[in-house]
């Protein structure tokens, strides 16, 4: 008589072995598995993982793959040598679909991503326990019970796969009863009919060649995955694994059972059919995941290579011509920022829609990244199609899209490359493509453009001009030029506007309209801003302290920087460190950058003013000009812009203009600086209008901090005669 294991044999403590070289993450997953009452063990790294593992043993080990030294696939491998029965999950950031392969196939039970939810894995862990506790018991039950015959029919019957016998002719002779849980066949109504009857016909084929195969032995048994019908399905719906075993007769003991005497007779394979149908699915959807855009649903730029590839190959063959479009959408960006990401990704996904509505059969359109899409159109007739094709789509995307009560207007750029005038290699169709966009861009946006040659002339002289901008920041060749502001009150400089020039070792000297563009294309403006602001104050602070101490800085400053959240903290903190006096720092936006987003800006622009920091308007007039924003807004002072000032004269609109500005400053209490002057009569107009600062070449070029230096001292020399 055989005794029932007792239940409280697996409802010990379960211990676990927790490995990960991020010592914050490894304390949180150690006391989380502590608070469900686990017995938990923490490894800082493979190599103390290892350790352990040689004096302490586990039911299960979390694994993270990517350890210094020891990796996580190396503590698998110690495992599986030392401790077989200690289950694995790994908890890693690793998330190709090769990685987690091949840690499925080293013996990992599941496989979690960082960061992980914490419901999600104790959840994962109750499983993998859970089936853990199973696979000892069921073990255990068989060591107890392995020559009782009822234990054998139990073992069967209990089986998580189907177990199942065939006879020469590929027909069961026996199936136990889990045929009837995992595909709802009663085993007795399959008895006597060909296994093949529960396969697609390709599978079939091949799975009745592979029990043909004469290497097959008990010790080399034939695997292979099918796909099974359930009852009632006309298509196989459902993924096993099959294990099958040739039968030794011989080796076959004989039984006085009329069943038993029956499969020795006429049984000739043995094996198990393994449901895998949710490791198939999680498998298909990390493909997925790898070569699709999951906001779309498009494929990537991986499976674009992939398809681009082959389709020239096919061109080449039939010699055919095929196109890549280049798309990038015009005014996303301004809406993204404006409305929200959230309001972005869904029109990205309405874009997705009808661009998709636009293509032919066996075309691919792809994300590419951001508000870039390629489109592969392969097999084309001529160019014109191209271009029917390319007009389709920006036709397509004219109509306003209603998102939340917002109509939303879109354009698109688009390039085109024609296989193989414009490349006969993928990356050069591509980036020719691209190249053809940005000509695009360059006329106006809205349009297509083919490839031509000559475009690449000038994409070759902004890469040179990009690989030497980043060189100059790297180099230090950006200086700061100081164009002095003039008191008309006192005559004397009271401020100077720092200006960047880039000393190029062979263009010479450069002015900002020749590379700021650039450097905000290639978000090098932060970075740029960010040493001119240092430069700046270095120097300038010097000459506040030898004897100037009301002078005063005025920078510009990019949008990118005041939408950084940790601006004004970044800003007041380098003054600290640079020993620069804020009350001596004047800070120049745009009236557009102020109403991009007037909310995030004023709460800044205040908190500036709070800490001393002058504020003031640039090219005043050409924007978005508002009373409103300037009555409630911490602004000090207001720059005309140069166009206004060069077109006073007598009787011209600009001087209007000009006196309506002032007579606005004035009654606000606001300051006025005057930009561009360049002759004696329009200093003579602004002084009697009561302007109180100037600048312009007429007053003092930009010169570079030696020159200005000099006039310094030479005005402190003065006032103190």
């Amino acid at each position: 008589m055989i005794k029932a294991v007792p239940a409280e044999r697996f409802q010990k403590t379960q211990r676990i072995l927790v490995a990960d070289d991020n010592p914050r993450l490894l304390q949180s997953l150690a006391e989380l598995l502590r608070q469900q009452g686990y017995d938990t063990v923490a490894a800082n790294g493979g190599q103390e993982a290892c350790d352990i593992l040689c004096t302490q043993s586990f039911d299960l080990a979390m694994i993270d793959l990517n350890m210094p030294e020891v990796d996580g696939f190396d503590v698998m491998d110690a495992i599986h040598r030392q401790q077989p029965d200690c289950a694995l999950i790994v908890v890693s950031g690793e998330t190709s679909f090769r990685t987690v392969s091949r840690a499925l196939r080293r013996g990992a039970a599941d496989y979690i991503r960082k960061p992980f939810d914490p419901d999600e894995l104790l959840a994962t862990l109750d499983n993998v326990m859970g089936k853990q506790s199973l696979l000892r018991a069921h073990d255990h039950v068989q060591r107890r019970l392995e020559h009782s015959e009822s234990l054998h029919r139990y073992i069967v019957n209990s089986s998580p796969d189907i177990v199942f016998m065939l006879d020469s002719d590929g027909r069961f002779c026996f199936l136990n009863r889990k045929v009837e849980n995992l595909l709802g066949h009663r085993h007795s109504e399959l008895i006597g009919r060909d296994f093949r009857i529960l396969l697609d016909q390709e599978d079939a084929l091949r799975s009745s060649h592979a029990l043909k195969d004469p290497g097959i032995t008990a010790e080399r048994p034939v695997s292979f995955e099918v796909r099974l019908r359930t009852a009632g399905s006309l298509a196989a719906n459902r993924h096993f694994e099959i294990t099958a075993f040739p039968i030794d007769q011989q080796t076959w003991n004989g039984s006085e059972n009329a069943d038993e005497q029956y499969l020795s007779r006429h049984a000739r394979f043995y094996g198990t059919a393994r449901d895998i149908t949710e490791r198939k699915e999680a498998e298909a959807f990390i493909s997925f995941q790898a070569y699709h855009d999951l906001l779309t649903r498009l494929p990537n730029r991986a499976l674009f290579r992939d398809r681009l590839n082959l389709a020239m190959t096919q061109a080449r063959r039939n010699s055919e011509s095929l196109a890549v479009m280049f798309l990038d959408l015009d005014r996303f960006k301004i809406i993204n920022d404006t409305l929200g990401h959230s309001m972005g990704d869904r029109l990205l996904q309405a874009v997705t829609q009808r661009l998709e509505r636009c293509l032919r059969k066996g075309d691919t359109l792809s994300r590419f990244g951001g508000d870039e899409f390629t489109l592969l159109l392969p097999t084309l007739p001529g160019r014109e199609e191209a271009a029917r094709i390319a007009t389709k789509l920006i036709d397509t995307l004219k109509a306003p899209f209603r998102l939340d009560n917002h109509d939303i207007f879109i354009g698109v750029s688009i390039g085109i490359a024609l296989f193989p005038e414009a490349g006969e290699h993928l990356e050069t169709l591509i980036r020719n493509a691209d190249i053809a966009m940005y000509n695009v861009k360059a006329r106006g946006k809205d349009g297509y453009c083919f490839f031509d040659p000559s475009m690449s002339v000038d994409t070759a002289n902004r890469l040179d001009m990009e690989r030497d901008l980043r060189r100059a920041l790297a180099e230090g060749e950006m200086k700061v030029h100081y164009q002095p502001q003039i008191c008309l009150g006192t005559g004397r400089v009271s401020g100077l506007e720092a200006l960047v020039r880039w000393e190029h070792p062979i263009r010479g000297l450069l002015y900002p309209a020749e590379f700021l563009p650039l450097a905000s294309e290639t978000n090098l403006i932060s970075e740029l801003s960010q040493q001119v602001l240092t430069q700046a104050c270095e120097e300038a602070g010097r000459w506040i302290r030898s004897g100037n101490a009301d002078l005063r800085l005025a920078v510009n400053l990019s949008p990118i920087q005041l939408e950084h959240p940790g601006f004004v903290d970044n800003l007041m903190s380098q003054l600290r460190t640079l020993g620069f006096p804020p009350a001596n720092l004047e800070i120049e936006i745009t009236e557009n950058v102020i109403m991009n987003d007037l909310e995030q800006v004023s709460q800044k622009l205040r908190e500036l003013a709070g800490q001393g920091i002058r504020i003031a308007i640039d090219d005043f007039g050409t924007g978005y000009s508002s009373l409103n924003y300037l009555h409630h807004l911490p602004i000090h002072t207001l720059k005309i812009d140069r166009s206004f000032v060069q077109d006073i004269r007598s009787g011209n609109d600009g001087a209007c203009i000009v006196n309506a500005i002032v007579a606005m400053a004035h009654g606000l209490r606001l300051e006025i600086v005057a930009e561009g002057v360049e002759n004696q009569e329009q200093l003579d107009y602004l002084a009697d209008l009561g302007c109180e600062h100037v600048q312009g070449y007429y007053c003092g070029k930009p010169q570079p901090a030696e020159v200005v230096q000099a006039l310094l001292a030479r005005e402190v020399t003065r006032a103190a005669v």
